[in-house]
């Protein structure tokens, strides 16, 4: 399925490996010129390589060089809605149903199509965003998997934060303010919130649907359909299959998708009155969310970082800096005269290429030290197969000989057995 829709040929149906720390991989997609920057005969200042990821942003009428960037990965305005997602969200949700925490978020300035990138149109089919792709594809790996012997239970919730109040998007009260929690062990929580069981991409369709009529948007000078909070919908992907002892090993993974509403300008959007109010709060959290960026790449080991300055960034905690796979979004407009805005878009999402995350496959530490030492005997087997293959040479001091290593094997095989 994922080859004909998405023409993925890589699809794995195994589990990854263990991952170490890695840095927040950061794209940057650009929007076409609007209908409107058209007729006012506005300029594209950007240009782009998809080969060598640069993108080049150019004043007009200043003597300044184009400042220039490199990123994981990025897209010009004839990007397609498929290759953003296979290329930048797809491993991430692969990893997610092998037990990692994942995070997609598309960061920017208002009216620069983040929530095109997130969600897209429900037609026709290739302008559907990532959150409807990454539905067919975890529902897509749960009917492959052949094993016979594995269990799946998907649950799916979905949060607006509209001026620094956290709200339920599938409750029957969408209005009312919810607690962020914290626990040691699994960290942010919202307290009472919603989440729904589901068993197919329709029943998660639903819950996209109706969290998108509940959700808090607005007209403005410079978006028709302006996104006047943040949106988090989560889908959680519990594994479970019998472990070498014949007990049940359960994974647990997280995937969020976060269309973040966009940062303005007073003087471009018009708002004035509760748009206004609405403005100066997305502003406020966005701020605070560079700041964490900035800390997070610049502190020291140990420093402090600002997370509960905003729920925005005690939300996103796990995703910048914790355990989680995270994917930064950084959707810009090509017009002139929207430079500042889509430079200082480009600077942030360039520091947030040092940040490093350490994700982990969520699961039993019992099942976690089995797997470390499955892998160790691998190792040592290797090494053994690799020593074997001729005579016995003198080794380096400190080394072991095949002998020691098969002492070991022995060892970490009973560790096991035990």
């Amino acid at each position: 399925y994922q080859r004909r829709v998405h023409g993925i040929s890589n699809y794995s149906m195994e589990s990854k490996p263990p991952g170490k720390s890695e840095c927040v991989r950061v794209i940057i997609r650009c929007r076409p010129l609007g209908d409107k920057e058209t007729k006012e005969g506005r300029q594209n200042i950007v240009t782009m390589d998809k080969q060598t990821g640069q993108i080049r942003i150019t004043k007009i009428g200043s003597s300044e060089p184009p400042k220039e960037f490199t990123f994981d990965s990025v897209y010009d305005w004839n990007s397609k809605q498929n290759d953003v997602y296979v290329e930048t969200a797809f491993p991430t949700v692969e990893n997610v149903l092998v037990g990692y925490n994942g995070t997609v978020f598309a960061y920017g300035q208002t009216g620069t199509g983040k929530t095109f990138t997130i969600e897209g149109y429900d037609s026709p089919p290739e302008m559907t965003g990532i959150m409807p792709r990454a539905f067919e594809t975890v529902f897509a790996k749960i009917q492959c998997d052949t094993s016979g012997n594995r269990q799946y239970l998907v649950r799916a919730s979905y949060i607006e934060l509209y001026k620094e109040d956290v709200r339920d998007l599938l409750s029957s009260n969408p209005k009312a303010k919810l607690e962020l929690r914290e626990k040691p062990d699994s960290g942010v929580y919202v307290k009472d919130l919603t989440t729904n069981v589901v068993t197919s991409v329709d029943d998660l369709k639903k819950i996209q649907f109706k969290g998108r009529n509940n959700r808090t948007t607005a007209q403005t000078a410079m978006n028709d359909h302006s996104s006047r909070s943040h949106a988090l919908f989560t889908i959680t992907i519990e594994t479970s299959e019998p472990g070498v002892d014949g007990k049940p090993r359960i994974r647990a993974g997280k995937l969020h998708m976060v269309d973040l509403a966009g940062s303005e300008r007073q003087s471009k959007t018009g708002a004035v009155g509760e748009r206004l109010e609405e403005a100066t709060k997305i502003n406020l959290s966005l701020s605070t969310l560079c700041h964490v960026i900035s800390t997070l790449v610049d502190a020291k080991e140990g420093a402090f970082i600002p997370y509960r300055n905003s729920k925005l960034t005690r939300l996103l905690q796990d995703s910048l800096g914790g355990n989680t796979k995270t994917v930064m979004i950084s959707n810009i407009g090509p017009a002139d005269y929207n430079y500042e805005e889509s430079l200082n878009t480009l600077r942030y999402a360039s520091r947030a290429k040092f940040i490093t995350n350490k994700p982990r496959i969520n699961e039993d530490p019992k099942d976690a030290m089995i797997r470390k030492f499955q892998e160790e005997i691998e190792e040592l087997k290797a090494q053994l197969a690799q020593a074997g293959n001729g005579p016995e040479k003198s080794l380096p001091e400190g080394a072991s000989r095949p002998n020691d290593q098969k002492r070991a094997v022995k060892k970490n095989t009973a560790d096991i057995d035990k």
